[in-house]
């Protein structure tokens, strides 16, 4: 079958218009997280109050995904994944516009919804249309778009926040991301193995309950868990932490600081290299340990020495999810959208759960707290990769 290969031209078209899509998702997602201190004081709330705008919004995402995964099953990729990306824009614009913190949550509820049309269609369509030694590198080449996007879109509310105010930081952001949005729908190659099916309940119900009863797939999802509880639980706490004595520094900064994520749009491709030469589970474990040593640095006072560790942290996570989500698009051997969208519902209640559970050890043990949480999730997410090994030695 004409599969697309690495190195064609496109196999770059399509990375491309992917990469363009993950941008929009993440930059939109997580474009509260670098202003929850400022949600915090304009609405006189708690940092894990202030944290429910990205907590919700993951939460309805995670629902969703599986609700999503199984429609397109049956409606299409590029269809639904061009739905979400258009409506997920316009509700930025229209949360800029919101006069209270409640509505604004409703509104982030509905966007997250909305966010759950692209992730595991985008990870199936690459699954199906790109020839299987190629996957690692295309699969890679997604995530760091949505590192990028997630970089992006903490910078731009940063800055704007700072210049002007974060609503006007999601007017921008808003319009920006219907502009990329138009190019995706331009750019993005039409589906050639996606063969439609009539949407039948019954059948994608039992479909989706074979991949729960798969032991693997458990232990995949798992990990993409507490990977991901763990990332938002540093991510969301952060600022809280480099806003306040002895570091006081600025929104903008706070937001500049979140470049450290490019260094995600390289290892997600490097370790999906990796993964295809010398095995997954090696690399995944050896991730894992990364982003382990990352989160003990950040103890330290010193400023560069925070940063370094954050570095490395965010090193280390963006290349073990690149490999555990590439993965499970490479063990589903039916339905693979539904198998990703499951991966993605588990590593967005992480978000969820990590996100709020963290303001709370914040709030009550500092930062001290928050590190011991994620050595927690990461202690859970190496037991369930040497787990693996009993499902996947041929691997």
């Amino acid at each position: 079958m004409n599969y697309i290969q690495r190195g064609t031209k496109e196999f770059k078209k399509t990375n491309l218009a992917l990469f363009a899509a993950g941008f929009i998702t993440f930059a939109n997602l997580y474009s509260t997280q670098a202003v929850l201190p400022e949600f915090s004081k304009e609405y006189h709330i708690s940092p894990a109050v202030a944290s429910l705008s990205l907590s919700f919004a993951t939460f309805a995402l995670a629902i969703s995904l599986v609700i999503f995964g199984s429609l397109s099953e049956a409606w299409g990729r590029k269809r639904l994944m061009t739905i979400s990306i258009i409506s997920a824009s316009v509700l930025t614009l229209a949360i800029a516009f919101s006069p209270s913190f409640e509505l604004l949550l409703a509104l982030r509820i509905i966007q997250g919804i909305a966010f759950a049309g692209l992730p595991a269609i985008a990870m199936a369509y690459l699954g199906e249309e790109v020839e299987p030694k190629s996957l690692g590198v295309a699969m890679g080449l997604y995530i760091s778009g949505n590192s990028v996007g997630g970089l992006a879109g903490r910078i731009i509310m940063g800055t704007m926040t700072d210049l002007f105010s974060w609503k006007i930081g999601m007017i921008f952001l808003g319009l920006l991301s219907i502009a990329i949005s138009i190019y995706f729908v331009a750019a993005l190659p039409i589906s050639k193995h996606f063969e439609p099916r009539k949407l039948q309940v019954k059948a994608l119900a039992k479909s989706l309950m074979a991949h729960l009863k798969d032991p693997a797939m458990l232990c995949l999802f798992g990990i993409g868990f507490t990977l991901m509880a763990g990332f938002v639980s540093l991510y969301n706490y952060i600022s809280f932490k480099l806003l306040n004595p002895p570091y006081s520094l600025s929104t903008t900064i706070v937001g500049w600081i979140f470049i450290i994520y490019l260094v995600g749009t390289f290892s997600s491709t490097w370790f999906g290299s990796l993964a295809d030469r010398f095995g997954r589970q090696k690399v995944l474990i050896s991730g894992i340990v990364i982003m382990f040593a990352g989160s003990l640095i950040t103890l330290d006072i010193h400023l560069a020495l925070k940063i370094v560790g954050i570095t490395i942290f965010t090193f280390g996570f963006f290349g073990t999810h690149s490999i555990a989500s590439g993965w499970v698009s490479h063990r589903a051997d039916h339905d693979k959208a539904q198998g990703s969208s499951l991966y993605l519902f588990f590593y967005y209640v992480g978000s969820s759960i990590g996100g709020t559970v963290g303001g709370i050890f914040w709030s009550n043990f500092g930062w001290a707290g928050v590190v011991s949480l994620i050595a927690f999730f990461l202690l859970v997410a190496m037991l369930l990769s040497r787990f693996l090994r009993r499902f996947l030695v041929h691997e």
